[in-house]
């Protein structure tokens, strides 16, 4: 399979934030096909920060041609707000709410802040969440997608859990990305993405230099990246040979997330 081909045939070979990931590509491609043809499908994308998640999900959503798309992202400011991200995921959906029995829509409504009421069961919003998906299933297959699903607020977390262990066959992809999934997800298909292999590391890394890396430098890189694609893309930057001679210090997996926001700032 060429690197960005999709199931459907629309292709993005030449992207560089896919450069060695034929095998997830092709996952991704056979879930959305059995979407397409009326089997429900979850999958949680887990891996480290700038491993290239995100990157994953773009492909997916610009792979599903003749599907209806919704969206959600964890925001970490609004973790403490109960079915904020939920709301984000329903949003585009709320002219659908009277297809679905009348005591989950008022659940659905109350969460959401449509309606004044009590707060509702936990379980008859899951219900609600479910049965509004399938009924939008029903006109075209739906995606689902969720990034940065380590960050969303509990409430939702919980409803899309109970979600994601019910559909069966609703033409429904349902994708998180996440670096560590919560307890909610936990359980759930997962699909980890690691670093890139040597070989394509190399080849990202000398696609992002303007001139050719020596190899011992090149190599120290990729070792101490261990192949994250964001780490090789963007630690360089702005750095001279010399610089790029001493390393960056024997980078821990955990110590990446905070060199890359100190080299996007030096560069603000």
């Amino acid at each position: 399979m060429t690197v960005g081909a999709s199931a459907n045939g629309s292709g993005h070979a030449g992207d560089t934030s896919l450069r060695g990931r034929e095998t997830e590509c092709a996952q991704l491609g056979q879930m959305l096909a059995a979407a397409r043809s009326g089997e429900s499908r979850v999958l949680v994308l887990r891996g480290d920060a700038g491993v290239g998640k995100s990157a994953l999900l773009d492909y997916t959503v610009n792979s599903a041609s003749g599907m209806r798309m919704v969206h959600a992202l964890g925001v970490e400011s609004e973790m403490e707000l109960a079915f904020a991200a939920l709301h984000q995921l329903c949003a585009p959906l709320l002219d659908r709410l009277t297809d679905i029995p009348a005591p989950q829509r008022t659940a659905l409504e109350t969460v959401l802040g449509i309606r004044a009421g009590v707060p509702p069961d936990r379980f008859l919003v899951g219900l609600a969440v479910l049965s509004l998906l399938s009924h939008v299933s029903e006109e075209r297959p739906l995606l689902c997608v969720v990034d940065d699903a380590q960050w969303l607020d509990r409430a939702s977390a919980q409803v899309l859990g109970f979600v994601a262990r019910r559909l069966l066959a609703e033409s429904i992809l349902l994708v998180f990305g996440a670096r560590q999934p919560g307890q909610d997800l936990l359980g759930l298909p997962e699909l980890e993405v690691f670093g890139l292999r040597d070989v394509d590391a190399r080849a990202l890394l000398d696609s992002a230099t303007h001139s050719r890396l020596d190899r011992r430098i090149r190599d120290r890189i990729v070792t101490e990246t261990k192949g994250n694609p964001l780490a090789l893309l963007e630690l360089p930057r702005g750095l001279t040979m010399a610089q790029m001679a001493d390393g960056f210090g024997l980078l821990r997996s955990d110590m990446l997330p905070g060199r890359i926001e100190q080299s996007f700032m030096a560069r603000i």
